[in-house]
């Protein structure tokens, strides 16, 4: 929890829609509040699967000193009592990620992707050099503008 190894996993269960993991926490002073995100997430080398379970709200101390996880009054409590599911989402794990790898890299080995960025490449640079004109132009006008006004107003003088 938060990072923390707290237990492990007992059993699991492979079910038609579901997976059931029952996990054993080894300290029973560690309380799971039941608003929680529950993810299943792979790490390591060896792609070891654990179960992150993060915290949605914040706890205070007198909800922490109220709550006995092994009472029946727990059921009205935020955490989680004895025995108690509470739902998870597949985390992100390694075989995700190389597919999403895969992909990408199959994207950019398509020589349609090549030619789109080579057209892109070269209309911008043509666009640049219009740009380049353009100001050019307007720095052209900027000092003719300049010059009939200095002659205009010295002049007069």
């Amino acid at each position: 929890m938060r990072g923390v190894n707290i237990g492990y996993v007992n059993k699991i269960q492979v079910k038609y829609n579901y997976v059931l993991i029952k996990v054993n926490i080894n300290v029973s002073s560690i309380l799971v509040p039941k608003n929680s995100l529950v993810e299943t997430t792979q790490t390591g080398l060896l792609n070891d699967t654990v179960i992150d379970i993060t915290p949605l709200q914040t706890i205070s101390m007198q909800d922490i000193k109220n709550s006995n996880v092994f009472t029946r009054s727990c059921v009205h409590s935020i955490f989680l009592c004895h025995y108690d599911y509470i739902k998870g989402e597949r985390g992100l794990n390694y075989d995700d990620l190389v597919r999403a790898a895969t992909r990408i890299s199959q994207r950019f080995d398509d020589p349609a992707l090549f030619r789109l960025i080579n057209i892109f490449l070269q209309n911008t640079v043509d666009i640049s050099y219009e740009f380049i004109e353009l100001t050019d132009g307007m720095a052209d006008i900027a000092i003719l503008i300049y010059d009939y006004l200095y002659q205009l107003f010295f002049s007069q003088l």
